[in-house]
């Protein structure tokens, strides 16, 4: 899960090198390797700009525009989030990552029992549209955008987004959203799934269709192998699992008459950067080539731009550790190195201090700054993809692509992602190698600096400035949720409400019934309390 493995070979003192994909690694790389690896210069790699695009997916690459940084913020009250926004915005962050709490990610409302102690903890609480509203005061939606990190209820997210914007004046075509809408991964990987594999899926296809239709800056997915890599799976299985998740949401869309082409061009990726350099670099640069050729071959895409592997590579929090955690300043950096050399084009880097905690104010301007020195300082806006032509990275970028395409075939042979999900497969299949990982770490076969190899000899206690959280702030968002109760035309609450189960139910697209629900300040708790009547939960399958 995070590492390169190292094993000493007995007879020559050597050491084995074994990427967590599986390759091999070897002392020295020659044009012969090269030749061994198949590789094929118009075919593999191109020109930066042109298919398959594993250089650049621009001709200049950095030359012509940075990439973005969206730092992930968002925490306890939306008063609180937005002085985080305006405060990162001031400091050059030219784009939003939305963090929300449990219960809002789960569709409970902040005075529900089961989100005590959890209101505002991890994310900004959500319970209506009033808190978009004071969440999103005096940004500038026309020119910032902002992803949204909520899958079970990305459907209401997006269009209380959309609600938000067209209160503040900004009509819904100017907009920019881009909800992260990945439900797979969450049955995969994190856990924040509600509803049955079918009826998810169904709302992921509702706000991708929507989005073609209604908003054409926005973004419906953004299907997010880094939560899957977090669980246990290989940088290989990363890309491999995200993609075929990706082929299940064209499925479903593809199902309601609309082509690839029509929609897949709007699909963006959430990538993780952790553990061993080459690695990662070898990873996005095998995955743009792959992506493109799978849309062109096997769904008909032409249209260049919709070949593109969009999206964001960053994060590393798994990669961070609690001892010595100053040591996280400087994996950080090499995170974001290893994003810069992959050509990425948005750029969220993890922050020293989140194996405690909430980043703190000054760590998470130190993560912007990194990637402000690595953008401005350093020189990796010089040129595109300095590492092209390399014998070990042009190798190892063959390597990954045959590791990515085996995993792909496996979830094939067992009847796809949506089976392999439902049926709980892949997720006991990530969940043993996260146990296997661990081991390594314990007998040291995973090196990791400072938890395994160079410690301390005396334990002291960490200098870590833990954030604040204010157990106040659940008070607040309840108080105001009950005002708003007592103040809203609850009348048009119940009419709305009506018409969303009725739209369920007769299997309609349910974005214009949960824009309209978002309008007259329904509650995410009363959306989310709709389909759970509808749709039922999901019950896990066994991983044991």
């Amino acid at each position: 899960m995070g590492v390169a493995k190292y094993v000493k070979d007995e007879q020559d003192g050597i050491r084995e090198v074994v990427y967590q994909s599986g390759i091999r690694i070897k002392p020295c790389y020659t044009p012969e390797d090269l030749a061994a690896a198949g590789f094929d210069y118009e075919k593999d790699l191109g020109h930066p700009g042109e298919f398959p695009f594993t250089r650049s997916l621009h001709p200049l690459g950095y030359r012509s525009r940075a990439w973005t940084t969206r730092q992930y913020t968002g925490f306890g009250t939306p008063e609180e989030t937005n002085k985080r926004f305006k405060l990162m915005i001031s400091h050059g962050q030219t784009g939003l990552n939305v963090a929300f709490d449990l219960p809002t990610q789960m569709g409970y409302d902040s005075d529900d029992p089961r989100a005590v102690g959890e209101v505002g903890r991890v994310g900004m609480a959500v319970n209506s549209l009033r808190d978009f509203e004071i969440a999103f005061k005096d940004i500038p939606l026309d020119r910032i955008g902002s992803g949204l990190t909520i899958n079970a209820v990305a459907t209401i997210m997006l269009a209380m987004y959309q609600s938000v914007a067209e209160k503040f004046g900004y009509p819904k075509e100017k907009i920019s959203a881009t909800p992260q809408n990945d439900i797979l991964k969450e049955m995969v990987g994190r856990g924040a799934w509600i509803f049955p594999v079918d009826p998810a899926v169904r709302l992921v296809g509702d706000a991708i269709e929507y989005s073609v239709k209604q908003l054409p800056r926005c973004n419906p997915v953004s299907i997010c192998g880094y939560h899957i890599r977090e669980s246990g799976a290989s940088p290989a299985q990363e890309v491999a699992y995200a993609f075929e998740i990706a082929k299940t949401y064209i499925e479903e869309v593809q199902a309601r008459g609309l082509m690839a082409e029509a929609f897949v061009g709007r699909f963006s990726f959430n990538f993780n950067v952790y553990g061993n350099l080459w690695e990662q670099v070898a990873k996005f640069r095998a995955a743009r080539k792959l992506w493109a050729r799978m849309l062109k071959e096997d769904y008909a895409v032409t249209d260049p731009k919709s070949l593109f592997l969009r999206g964001l590579f960053g994060g590393g929090g798994s990669g961070l550790t609690k001892a010595q955690p100053e040591n996280n300043i400087m994996r950080g950096a090499f995170y974001a190195l290893a994003a810069a050399l992959s050509g990425a084009q948005t750029t969220a880097l993890c922050s020293f201090d989140e194996a405690y905690t909430i980043p703190t104010p000054r760590a998470a301007l130190l993560s912007l700054r990194t990637l402000e020195i690595i953008m401005d300082e350093v020189g990796l806006r010089d040129t595109v993809d300095p590492l092209a032509g390399s014998y070990f990275v042009e190798t190892l970028t063959k390597q990954m692509e045959a590791k990515i395409l085996a995993e792909m075939q496996e979830v094939q042979r067992i009847g796809g992602m949506r089976h392999a999900v439902a049926t709980g497969h892949i997720q006991r299949k990530v969940s043993r190698q996260a146990y296997e990982f661990e081991k390594g770490l314990q007998d040291g076969s995973y090196v990791k600096v400072g938890v395994n190899k160079y410690t301390d000899s005396v334990e002291n206690p960490p200098d870590v400035e833990l954030h604040a959280h204010e157990e106040s702030w659940a008070d607040e968002q309840t108080a105001g949720l009950r005002q708003l109760r007592r103040t809203r035309d609850n009348r048009e609450v119940t009419r709305t409400l009506k018409a969303l189960e009725s739209g369920t139910r007769a299997g309609k697209n349910v974005m214009p019934y949960l824009a309209d629900c978002c309008r007259a300040y329904t509650t995410v708790g009363e959306m989310a309390g709709v389909f759970r009547q509808v749709f039922g939960e999901w019950d896990e399958p066994s991983l044991f």
